[in-house]
């Protein structure tokens, strides 16, 4: 009986031993189930979090750049909004200018229908208009003197003692003043001219039929037939001729009629209406049909 149950318990320890070796293996092959399962589960996070990282990093490059691309816009917008104000002052000063420009030619000034655009386009036509006038009639005066000895008119003649016209208008000035013309033109004449009385003189052609004098010159510095312009030296002032003194003497002549030089040597750009009321003796209207803007004076 004792022989029997020792057998029993053998067998049974047997049975304990093989099912723990059973359980062992089944709980190692289990454990490498999970852990291959884990590595991969493992393996698929490490991936997921490089992808995470990687996109991250784009997003974060990407809002780098948008925010860059946010600040140069502020800037543009800015130095938009400098240079909007800067054309807005310059368009101020352009309309202050242009009316003071349009107040000196004497043009109404535009309304609210006209842009700056085509005021100026007006304005630029008449300003050539005028300048090419100033350029072709004589204005101004042709030499800096002291004063004006004798007028344009009937006088009592210094050398030949009569009443005679006298045609111009005479500049005390010292010898060897500077002359200058008063205009464009063309020299018909530089010499000495015994037979006028006008000793060395210059005698300048210009457009439209007048002609200017400069008599009583120490020195003639142009030659016949050379172009001239405005503002140009042609001579030095003396006493030559029938003459008792260093002075110029000046004529402004229309058609060979000698005018009154006093309204051309007064005309200028800030007057430019006046010459057409002040000298008579010009068919002045005619000239409108060249000339038609703003020149309701012409008459």
């Amino acid at each position: 009986m004792h022989g029997s149950r020792q057998y029993t318990l053998n067998q049974l320890a047997k049975y304990l031993v093989a099912l723990f070796i059973v359980l062992s293996g089944l709980s190692f092959f289990v454990s490498n189930l999970l852990l291959v399962k884990t590595t991969d589960d493992l393996s698929v996070l490490e991936d997921e979090h490089e992808q995470l990282s990687d996109q991250f990093e784009l997003m974060l490059g990407t809002q780098q750049l948008y925010k860059s691309e946010l600040d140069s816009l502020g800037e543009a917008l800015s130095q938009l909004s400098s240079e909007r104000d800067q054309l807005a002052q310059q368009n101020e000063q352009m309309g202050t200018d242009l009316g003071n420009l349009e107040s000196m030619l004497g043009i109404e000034e535009g309304g609210v229908e006209q842009s700056l655009e085509q005021r100026a386009t007006i304005a630029k036509t008449a300003a050539r208009q005028r300048l090419f006038l100033l350029y072709s009639i004589p204005n101004g005066v042709p030499i800096q003197s002291e004063r004006i000895n004798d007028r344009f008119g009937m006088r009592m003649h210094p050398v030949l003692k009569k009443r005679v016209m006298h045609t111009g208008l005479d500049f005390k000035a010292a010898t060897g003043t500077p002359v200058y013309a008063t205009a464009d033109g063309v020299v018909e004449f530089a010499g000495y001219s015994k037979s006028s009385g006008y000793g060395y003189l210059v005698r300048l052609q210009h457009n439209l039929g007048f002609k200017t004098y400069y008599g009583h010159l120490d020195k003639v510095q142009v030659k016949t037939g050379q172009f001239v312009h405005k503002g140009q030296q042609i001579g030095l002032s003396g006493n030559s001729g029938r003459s008792t003194g260093p002075h110029l003497h000046y004529e402004v002549r229309y058609l060979y009629t000698p005018l009154d030089p006093e309204p051309f040597v007064k005309w200028g750009l800030d007057n430019f209406e006046s010459i057409f009321s002040a000298v008579g003796e010009i068919q002045w209207e005619s000239l409108s049909a060249m000339y038609p803007l703003n020149q309701g004076d012409l008459q």
